[in-house]
């Protein structure tokens, strides 16, 4: 594994050895991690040392172990909705996997873990959105309920509030 051998060589040498075991190119690794060319080339001549966010995002596209999968942070209940466990979108498709999540103590976790299993992107709740955003380097995005969904909501509560009168 790559991250095993940043610590025992010379990052630049694990990182040419990844790259030709892996049949990549270094144009290839740019266009996936969005690390500009020049970077990586200088990275691999060993004239510049990698910054850690870097590594990160090297590592995430090298030892991407489930590719193209999106999390999904939700309680369980909203998760068990979801029909479809992957979507096809310009001929590629995108697995999804489930992060079930009650507690913002198990959101956090399930943040760090989702990114660092693979995930390329994370959708979850507008409140966590802001925390998650700041955890991780991958895109995330906030399930937004239609407005049929928030008017039974309401309901729900008003029934609920008027049955107790």
């Amino acid at each position: 594994m790559l991250s095993k051998k940043i610590f025992s060589s010379e990052f630049k040498d694990a990182l040419k050895e990844e790259l030709k075991n892996q049949k990549m190119s270094i144009k290839e690794l740019a266009e996936r991690t969005k690390i500009p060319k020049a970077t990586l080339y200088k990275i691999c001549s060993g004239d510049r040392d990698p910054k850690l966010s870097t590594v990160k995002k090297i590592v995430r596209v090298l030892e991407n172990k489930e590719e193209n999968f999106i999390a999904i942070l939700a309680a369980k209940f909203l998760l068990d909705e979801l029909d479809a466990t992957e979507y096809k979108i310009n001929k590629k498709t995108y697995k999804i996997k489930e992060y079930p999540c009650n507690t913002m103590d198990e959101c956090i976790v399930s943040t760090v873990r989702a990114e660092k299993e693979g995930a390329i992107g994370i959708i979850c709740a507008p409140i966590l959105s802001s925390i998650v955003e700041k955890l991780v380097d991958i895109p995330v995005v906030i399930i937004r309920p239609k407005k049929s969904v928030l008017d039974l909501a309401i309901k729900t509560l008003l029934n609920k509030i008027s049955s107790k009168k």
